[in-house]
């Protein structure tokens, strides 16, 4: 805890501990762990002067933040009208398979992969559409998801070593 500490300290000293910056200071906390736990949220409540329940409110009002732990590889797949009417649905389905994953279940037990449903990605014309952290994926077959799920376990095993 004391090293996340260390770079919570340093955002935070980036916003000036400053309790109107109290978006972007979990927005960066959350691009560095992935997620915000309950521990962070009570020490950045602590850190700017307001009360937990404060900060917690904002990170449990806005779709945009987790209170789960997320992998490695957050995968979003789009169910908006134009990918589910393109058979997303199909996709969910092969993601879940491949990665031993569910609706309740949306994280790999390595910590590795995050499957999610979104609404929207803005991309009705590359329906169905994957979003793999930053990299999007159109016009997917479940196929192609699982590929794109081998290509990164090996891209894992290459760096770590730690996957089978």
């Amino acid at each position: 805890m004391e090293q996340k500490k260390q770079i919570v300290n340093r955002i935070l000293k980036k916003n000036n501990h400053d309790e109107s910056r109290l978006i972007p200071i979990l927005q960066q906390i959350q691009g560095e762990f992935k997620f915000l736990s309950k521990e962070l949220i009570s020490y950045v409540a602590t850190e700017i002067g307001v009360p937990p329940s404060q900060v917690y409110g904002v990170a449990t009002f806005y779709a945009h933040f987790s209170l789960k732990p997320k992998g490695k590889y957050i995968i979003k797949l789009c169910d908006g009208t134009a990918c589910h009417v393109k058979k997303s649905h199909g996709i969910l389905e092969a993601l879940y398979k491949k990665l031993e994953l569910s609706e309740e279940k949306s994280t790999s037990d390595d910590m590795i992969f995050t499957v999610e449903t979104v609404s929207c990605l803005g991309a009705c014309g590359l329906a169905p559409v994957m979003l793999v952290n930053e990299q999007v994926y159109g016009q997917v077959t479940p196929e192609q998801a699982e590929q794109i799920i081998d290509e990164l376990i090996e891209t894992e095993k290459t760096i770590k070593g730690t996957i089978k």
